[in-house]
């Protein structure tokens, strides 16, 4: 399978933001230096929660003199109870960033669908209405739920999970996207490690996270795929997988079969 001009950077489905299609969060502490390797190899898309420091400070820094050259993705985490202040965390993050606009604001964490009311769904919008947002969107663990909204055309960009053992969004919610282009950005790449690690009974060669990351971004339907590396070693080795391009066909099922394995084995925790 050879590489396609498109396979590093893509637009951020109908929302026309051109991106890297590795992103980049702070789950790990990656550090100063590593953010702006990130941003000197291209990387532009970077997810940050509020209360990661280091990405809060280094991207304020950024900010000042390259704002329109990064996409900044944060949110609102569901709480699981009660309508939330989405205005206020909003507010909270442009102070935080010190910038006049989000490009990509999220209701986080959203675990089934009475989790995101048409209230929550309606405040979304206005907040996007107004300016202050580019691009609103969720991350939600209820992929038919995620397939349905996106059917609808509800919401402008959508977060998931997808990987080589956690595939299911390829039928109940990439088929979705079509009619409308939504951006589509997924994160455990690697399984929270799992899919680096041997499963039982299995006697094969074990996937690199290179190859974990070249599985996700091999499918078009992902515009961003997020990495959370801890320092720039661990960086450069994700960007080298970028380089790689999309995975061969034998690739490909090699890390699908490995990626059962993994399944059956920790099933509990899909």
């Amino acid at each position: 399978m050879e590489q396609t001009p498109d396979f590093t950077h893509t637009l951020l489905g109908s929302t026309g933001m051109p991106v890297c299609r590795l992103g980049l969060s702070a789950t790990y502490r990656p550090g100063k230096k590593t953010i702006h390797q990130a941003l000197d190899e291209g990387l532009n898309y970077f997810f940050a929660y509020g209360i990661d420091g280091q990405m809060v400070r280094t991207l304020r820094e950024v900010f000042a003199s390259r704002r329109e050259h990064c996409v900044l993705a944060t949110g609102a985490y569901n709480l699981g109870f009660g309508h939330p202040n989405l205005r206020r965390t909003l507010e909270k993050r442009l102070r935080q960033f010190r910038t006049d606009y989000i490009d990509v604001f999220l209701f986080l964490g959203v675990m089934k669908e009475e989790h995101f009311s048409p209230r929550t769904r309606e405040e979304l919008c206005r907040l996007r209405e107004e300016g202050k947002v580019r691009a609103v969107g969720l991350s939600c663990h209820d992929r038919r739920f995620a397939g349905r909204l996106a059917a609808e055309g509800a919401l402008d960009v959508f977060m998931i999970r997808y990987n080589a053992a956690h595939r299911g969004a390829e039928q109940e919610i990439f088929p979705h996207l079509a009619a409308h282009h939504p951006g589509l950005v997924s994160y455990t790449a690697t399984r929270w490690r799992a899919l680096l690690r041997r499963p039982k009974g299995w006697e094969g060669p074990v996937p690199t996270a290179a190859q974990c990351y070249r599985f996700v971004l091999s499918n078009p339907q992902v515009h961003v795929c997020m990495s959370a590396p801890s320092n720039p070693a661990q960086l450069s080795e994700n960007l080298a997988a970028l380089r790689q391009g999309p995975l061969s066909l034998e690739e490909m099922e090699f890390m699908r079969n490995f990626g059962d394995a993994v399944h059956q084995e920790q099933h509990w925790f899909m």
